[in-house]
């Protein structure tokens, strides 16, 4: 089996060698490179990288040793990170492991979704995931399924997978995702269900909660965004930027691309993906931390493409103008607010995450009657990692089990 990802390989492999360039500038009072790279006297640009700069050049000096010699180091631990990139890339995609786990029968269908009806005849859960991954993240292998597990433990979980945006679709606006097609899918349930939006999936469930409360027993917010400008309102309004540069391929394909998605995922954290796989390049390809690493790459690199019309309301309204946290997201033109909410509520943040910042999620848990939930991972680890059990299955149920 030889996969495609990490996606975009290209972004990937282009990011250490610009980390590489950005590290072999030449320190202060060196001539090493300046014949080959074009630079000028202010590089670094920064004055935290020139303070720096200035640091190391004068920590050299100290040493006795040479400018030379220390790019020499540099340029050597570079060689062995970007070998270990290459290694860990190589053995992810020639990794024997695939996902076997047969979907449950569907109970409901609308176009390119479906529910997936998990069994049991207990309390009925029906879990909301992102658009633009695979629903499968909340099922995703032997012994990392959150579903199963809940449906073991005595709880009916039913999972909405938004499947492939086709024609129809891509022309849906958050509108029409919510007031319709997730609207409908709730009030299709036979009795009211207990509404657990995940990432993304969230923000759709807490607007379909608030439209229609009579079918939602109770809701549950997990690793959710609200304030998109809480940790970091500059790169928020960087990614919304480059949704003109988006607009050709969007025009075309009437979706935003996988690709171009996991370039936005990317820019959250830059060189993250190249850590892991180094790291995953040191792991025994037979254990099982290699094998849940891949399952959680081949889902994370087998993305849906967002809908244009919903790429240019959340990429303009909740990361450029954050809608969101400013009280101004509409839906069916009625505004969505989490304090409107009254029934029971169970907000869950990952402490480690680093796709949804807690600072993000946590006005979310001042809702009338909520019960919040630090988990002590990050935003996948949280429901699809080796310790999702304690950080967020077991909790979760003594939740449901309590209301």
């Amino acid at each position: 089996m030889l996969r495609r990802g990490p996606r975009p390989l290209s972004l990937h492999l282009m990011g250490s060698m610009m980390r590489a360039m950005a590290a072999m500038q030449p320190a202060q009072g060196t001539t090493w490179l300046t014949a080959s790279l074009p630079s000028n006297a202010a590089w670094p640009r920064s004055r935290a990288g020139r303070e720096k700069r200035a640091e190391i050049a004068s920590r050299l000096a100290e040493l006795g040793a040479s400018p030379e010699a220390f790019q020499a180091a540099v340029f050597g631990k570079l060689l062995e990170q970007d070998r270990a990139l290459l290694k860990g890339i190589a053995a992810y995609r020639r990794h024997p492991h695939a996902r076997t786990l047969a979907d449950p029968p569907a109970i409901w269908a609308e176009g390119a979704a479906r529910i997936l009806d998990f069994g049991g005849t207990g309390t009925p859960v029906l879990f909301v995931p992102s658009l633009v991954n695979r629903a499968h993240v909340l099922d995703l292998d032997e012994g990392a399924s959150m579903l199963r597990f809940l449906a073991g433990q005595g709880l009916r979980p039913l999972l909405l997978d938004w499947g492939w945006p086709g024609p129809a679709e891509r022309r849906f606006t958050l509108t029409d995702v919510v007031a319709g097609r997730l609207e409908r899918a709730i009030t299709a349930m036979p009795q009211p269900v207990v509404l657990a939006g995940y990432c993304m999936g969230g923000l759709l469930a807490l607007g379909a909660a608030l439209r229609r409360p009579d079918r939602v027993r109770a809701l549950a917010l997990l690793a959710t965004p609200w304030d998109f400008h809480a940790e970091d309102p500059v790169r928020a309004r960087a990614l919304a930027s480059l949704l003109p540069g988006f607009e050709p391929v969007m025009e075309t394909m009437g979706a935003l691309p996988v690709d171009a998605l996991q370039v936005l995922f990317a820019a959250l954290e830059p060189f993250g993906v190249a850590q892991k796989y180094r790291a995953f390049a040191r792991l025994d390809p037979d254990s099982a931390r290699a094998r849940r690493f891949v399952a959680l790459e081949d889902w994370l690199n087998d993305g849906i493409p967002l809908p244009a019309p919903v790429a240019r309301e959340t990429l303009g309204g909740w990361y450029g103008r954050n809608d969101t946290a400013r009280g101004e997201w509409l839906l069916a033109g009625l505004p969505v607010r989490p304090q409107s909410w009254a029934g029971p509520a169970f907000v869950a943040i990952p402490e480690r995450d680093r796709i949804v910042p807690p600072a993000s999620s946590a006005p979310l848990a001042a809702m009338p009657g909520a019960t919040l939930h630090r988990a002590a991972s990050g935003h996948i680890g949280m429901v699809a990692g080796e310790g999702a059990e304690r950080a967020l299955w077991r909790p979760f149920l003594d939740w449901v089990r309590g209301l």
